[in-house]
């Protein structure tokens, strides 16, 4: 059935591919008599290297984004060797991010500087922000700046949208894929004057069919309804900069026993998980001296989203308030010298309404808040990029968990223009929030310990790595290697090996080690190549000693082929990835007398492929994921008796959908 999608998909992309060379009338002139240059195509790279800062960073362009469908910020790492993205559960669409094969909680997100996506957001914030609305991303990998605050302990990722003082457009994106999923993107800003300009973003989404391609009678995911709004405005004076930013966000998900078969039964496993979400921020700075780059800025954002969610008869409603305010000055008295000093506050609320187990009389409620004051310094030391010293120390105090300090380093060293090597190290904390971060796990039969007293999470991270960028036979190639390694001194974790029973304990520990090499090579023009190999090593100790920490694979490797001839008009992208296998939590015997799941996993392999056909102002895209179709067989356990205590849907190491092929169309008018 799905072979036969694609070839009617890539017949009908073929038959009508000269269709759209006439309307684009970009076609060859017949005699260079004819011909006119009405334009200037340049070509940038997606990922570039950020080898002239202290951090250890990449940027993501939005050259890279359109190599795959990119319908979320989560499917936005496709084609990239350092993030992982895996769904959390074969239930509910939860999805989890990983950097240095460590949990994306670890991880500072945030949306143009300012934090994102925290609480009861991060299991389903990387479906909110759709990827046509992205300008760029930006990966810092290790303890990161503490201008940003205290929490990256694995990196910081930084999500750059559209913004309205650019030049005057308009992007429109329509998506469907084989799955029954229909997305649309809107994105256009408009110029009021020389100073002032506005920008309006919608996205939508809906899924029209239910799968089930196992017949365990559950669907493989989940049916997504979304709507989300962005209007910001920006006003761009000589010396002072103010902007604005508000988001509105509905989003549905229905999951479990609502496909073909479900009709028949009379007390069906139902998942109903409904969000509604509010964002807000302002950005004001003003430029003291633009001779030494000396400024001023004040930054306030907050965020309250409510949760209401149900699995089967357990429930969790939650409903979160978050406050941010940074205020900070910046000096450069030279080029060799700057400092950056600051203040900083922030605000978490937590009311939580939950029913842990099936047979719970009546729901418990609970309630929590922290404010946490911080200061600031961070100097640079820049020695003409051959050399780059930043240094950086926090000082914040919790209301819940009391005063901690935050030192951070970054060196580079550039000894020629084909070499950079950098290093860096510090320290990072987290307030833990286990039912928050962990409701997914809702989704099986386990009973529940909660910590009888939380800690705050406490990481330290160093790391070393080159770059080497050269030219062999007039053609570019890029070599970089990195190692990385975490050590965690307290650390919420979520122990499953007992049977039927999560235990959530803030008092574990662990380690990863973390290894990368990289290759990106032109071997032709207009073609690019990258392989990357990475090994990781993550252990944790819940209590009982060191153990291989489950659902974390210790190998991955990927190659990714761009191929755009005929001046960009043509994009040919293949994405390859191997996954090693890993180990599960403990297994227990089930009912029927046999082990809920084998101990080890195995290794597998992932395909993605895309051809896009552009135009001057509008582009075609055809693509496939996981054309390899492989799928974890039986990712729910115990599916035919959900109300069972051995029904579990949260051990999901691979897959959870076949083959799927998609089928999108971008319109970019300036």
């Amino acid at each position: 059935m799905v072979s036969l999608k694609i070839r009617l998909l890539l017949s009908a992309f073929l038959i009508f591919s000269p269709f759209f060379n006439i309307l684009a009338d970009d076609t060859i002139p017949s005699s260079f008599e004819d011909f006119t240059l009405d334009e200037v195509v340049v070509k940038s790279k997606g990922v570039k290297k950020l080898n002239f800062g202290a951090t250890d960073s990449e940027l993501i362009t939005a050259v890279e984004l359109t190599r795959a469908a990119c319908c979320n910020l989560g499917e936005s790492f496709s084609t990239n060797p350092s993030v992982d993205v895996n769904y959390a559960d074969a239930a509910t669409g939860a999805k989890q991010i990983k950097l240095l094969g460590l949990s994306g909680t670890y991880v500072q997100l945030l949306n143009e500087n300012t934090p994102a996506m925290r609480g009861i957001a991060a299991n389903y914030g990387l479906d909110y922000i759709p990827g046509p609305w992205i300008q760029s991303i930006q990966v810092s990998k290790g303890a990161s700046s503490v201008k940003n605050g205290f929490e990256s302990i694995t990196g910081q990722i930084n999500v750059e949208l559209n913004k309205p003082q650019l030049p005057k457009k308009l992007n429109l994106n329509a998506y469907f894929d084989s799955d029954g999923k229909l997305e649309f993107n809107a994105a256009g800003n408009l110029h009021f004057g020389q100073r002032w300009s506005g920008a309006l973003l919608v996205h939508g989404a809906n899924s029209f069919w239910t799968h089930d391609a196992n017949d365990d009678g559950f669907v493989d995911m989940p049916k997504v309804k979304r709507l989300s709004l962005v209007n910001r405005w920006a006003y761009m004076g000589e010396r002072y900069v103010f902007q604005i930013y508000a988001k509105g966000l509905l989003e549905k998900r229905t999951s479990g026993q609502i496909g073909k078969h479900s009709s028949h039964l009379a007390d069906p496993y139902v998942i109903d998980i409904f969000s509604k979400r509010l964002e807000l921020f302002t950005k004001n700075a003003y430029i003291i001296s633009k001779e030494n780059d000396v400024n001023i800025a004040l930054i306030l954002s907050g965020s309250v989203q409510d949760l209401n969610s149900n699995f089967g008869l357990k429930l969790y409603d939650a409903l979160q308030y978050d406050g941010y305010a940074s205020l900070m000055f910046e000096r450069k008295w030279t080029e060799m010298h700057a400092l950056s000093v600051g203040l900083s506050y922030q605000y978490d609320a937590y009311r939580q309404h939950y029913r842990l187990l099936a047979d719970e009389s009546s729901p418990l409620k609970d309630y929590t808040h922290e404010g946490v004051n911080g200061l600031y310094g961070q100097y640079t030391l820049n020695l003409d990029d051959k050399f780059i010293a930043m240094g950086g120390l926090r000082y914040d105090y919790s209301s819940l968990y009391g005063s901690f300090v935050t030192p951070r380093i970054h060196l580079r060293y550039n000894p020629s223009d084909l070499w950079s090597l950098h290093g860096s190290a510090g320290m990072g904390y987290r307030s833990p929030h286990p039912l928050a971060e962990f409701n997914y796990l809702l989704a099986s039969s386990r009973n529940w310990h909660l910590p009888e007293k939380l800690r705050m999470e406490k990481g330290f991270n160093t790391g070393l790595g080159f770059t080497f960028t050269s030219t062999i036979a007039d053609r570019a190639i890029t070599v970089s290697s990195e190692y990385y390694f975490t050590k965690f001194f307290n650390q919420l974790a979520a122990d499953l090996d007992q049977p039927h029973t999560v235990r959530l304990t803030t008092d574990s520990k662990g380690y990863s080690h973390n290894v990368q090499a990289e290759v990106t090579v032109d071997p032709i023009d207009d073609l690019t190549v990258t392989a990357a190999y990475r090994f990781t090593d993550v252990m944790v100790n819940y209590g009982t000693g060191y153990q291989r920490k489950p659902l974390t694979s210790r190998h991955k490797g990927l190659i990714t082929i761009g191929y755009s001839p005929f001046i960009g008009k043509w994009q040919f992208d293949a994405t390859f990835t191997v996954n090693g296998g890993g180990v599960m939590p403990s297994p227990y015997i089930t009912a029927n007398g046999k082990p809920s799941w084998q101990e080890k996993y195995p290794a597998f392999c992932g395909l993605n492929l895309q051809i896009t056909r552009n135009f001057r102002f509008w582009s075609i895209y055809l693509g496939g994921e996981n054309l390899t179709n492989y799928r974890q067989k039986n990712p729910i356990i115990d599916a035919s008796d959900p109300w069972g205590k051995d029904f579990d849907a949260t051990m999901v190491w691979g897959p959870l959908q076949g083959a799927m092929v998609y089928f999108g169309v971008r319109i970019n008018l300036q």
